[in-house]
């Protein structure tokens, strides 16, 4: 209802609604927040994992360069004023179905080892999201081995 009536205001007014506008029950919103703090936990922001988060968010949403930048935006604020994990999984767990929130941490392991290397924070935090996602703990060692993998030989899949 309030939608249909900002659209009238907007009409009105004769501006334009943001054709990618990131609300904030948007997956991929919550997704992006994650990502940025998995880069940010180690308390160093290198520029391939700020490359690999624009990457992989163009990636996996079929993103533009300046949509990808608004919502990185968004999710560092998003970030900034979370309390905790929770906040991000459950939007994750209402839109996503099994797959979908295994895609999730494997996009967050693609950020973690964008630098080469995956930090204990890191991990940690992966492995905390994917257990709010219901990710099991198989799925999640298998995607972090074959990411790893990856990282180490260039960016081929050994599958």
């Amino acid at each position: 209802m309030f939608r249909s009536l900002s659209d009238f205001i907007m009409d009105i007014a004769g501006g334009q609604r943001e054709a990618t506008a990131f609300g904030a029950d948007d997956y991929r919103l919550a997704a992006a927040a994650l990502l940025v703090h998995v880069i940010t936990i180690d308390g160093v922001v290198t520029q391939s994992e700020r490359s690999m988060l624009k990457h992989v968010l163009e990636q996996r949403f079929s993103l533009a360069g300046a949509e990808s930048d608004k919502l990185v935006e968004l999710a560092i604020a998003k970030d900034a004023e979370a309390v905790d994990l929770y906040a991000f999984t459950s939007v994750l767990n209402r839109a996503l179905d099994d797959a979908g929130r295994r895609r999730i941490v494997e996009m967050m392991f693609q950020v973690a080892f964008a630098d080469g290397t995956l930090t204990e924070f890191e991990d940690n935090l992966v492995w905390r999201a994917a257990e709010l996602l219901n990710v099991d703990t198989r799925d999640r060692v298998e995607i972090r081995r074959e990411i790893r993998e990856e990282a180490e030989t260039g960016g081929e899949r050994q599958d």
